[in-house]
């Protein structure tokens, strides 16, 4: 799940132990300032159990000769209990041919911070903000700029979400009055997260999937952690579980009937077979001794028998 508003584009990576188990990496792109980016985690060329965070350029195949750019990156671990123990580190660098990534110091031990109640990582899953001021580009860019972002109720949203987010508060007024988080780039990555929520958990029964109700469960956890009341999202979740289950019982009372179909067919099959193999075997079954004594008399009873046709 990633999301992006003007400079800041957030990214909640799930079954972090996955990646853990099989070194593996994981990729969101994104575009700001017109150019576009590439956020990469990692565990893949650790020999210790790191997750570590770097961001590139990832079409630099396609752009003009001599293109640069230059830009400062603030990277955000977010602790998912406590605001203030979230951890923060800030680059800048020129970005070129020759230099198209910058790479940050691992960001996660994933045995230290395994601990529930250390806040990073939360029902295996983690939280990273990355802002990016480009300050300098020289070359085209990637796409035009998009519009700024608008501010509603303190928080940071494209034009195209204004809607949307003023009908959230206008039908749950309530819905961000514990939230205390001061910090606008998470501020705004909150924001974006919860919208990415909603949106999935508005889809209807039928296009909404297992793997959805599992991870909406746990970003539900997220909200609520930072002081969202999502208590209105709950009660939906609810529903969908509910009918998820309902659409499971009938899933397995299909495959009930199925099997006993199949059950019934294999019965009849070795019964069928059975039966062949005893033809078989008695079309293969030797002569007995009685069959013998009947065909060593046999001349003598033809003889007999043209005899009597001749008086």
């Amino acid at each position: 799940m990633g999301k992006q508003v003007d400079n800041t584009f957030t990214w909640v990576i799930k079954n972090v132990s996955t990646m853990q188990a099989h070194k593996s990496s994981r990729y969101k792109q994104f575009v700001v300032g017109g150019c576009k980016w590439r956020l990469i985690a990692s565990t893949e060329f650790n020999d210790v159990d790191y997750l570590s965070v770097s961001l590139d350029v990832p079409n630099r195949e396609s752009l003009p000769s001599g293109w640069r750019r230059h830009a400062k990156i603030t990277l955000t671990l977010v602790n998912q209990l406590s605001q203030e123990f979230s951890r923060q580190q800030e680059k800048q660098q020129w970005f070129d041919q020759n230099n198209p990534r910058l790479s940050f110091p691992p960001i996660l031990d994933l045995k230290v911070f395994a601990d529930k109640y250390g806040g990073f990582l939360v029902n295996d899953g983690i939280i990273i903000v990355v802002a990016v001021d480009v300050l300098e580009v020289i070359g085209s860019l990637d796409e035009p700029e998009k519009s700024q972002s608008m501010d509603v109720k303190g928080f940071q949203v494209l034009p195209s979400q204004v809607k949307f987010v003023n009908c959230l508060f206008e039908r749950h007024p309530d819905i961000a009055s514990k939230f205390s988080i001061k910090n606008k780039s998470l501020k705004t990555a909150y924001m974006n997260v919860l919208l990415s929520l909603t949106e999935t958990l508005n889809q209807s029964p039928k296009e909404i999937s297992k793997d959805d109700l599992s991870d909406a469960k746990t970003t539900l956890a997220y909200m609520k952690n930072v002081g969202f009341k999502v208590d209105w999202l709950e009660n939906k979740l609810d529903e969908l579980f509910k009918n998820e289950k309902k659409a499971g019982v009938i899933r397995m009372q299909k495959i009930e009937e199925e099997f006993k179909d199949l059950k019934q067919k294999f019965s009849s099959l070795e019964a069928l077979l059975k039966k062949e193999k005893a033809d078989v075997l008695a079309v293969r079954a030797p002569f007995s001794l009685k069959d013998y004594d009947l065909i060593k008399w046999l001349p003598l009873l033809m003889m007999c028998f043209i005899i009597i046709m001749l008086i």
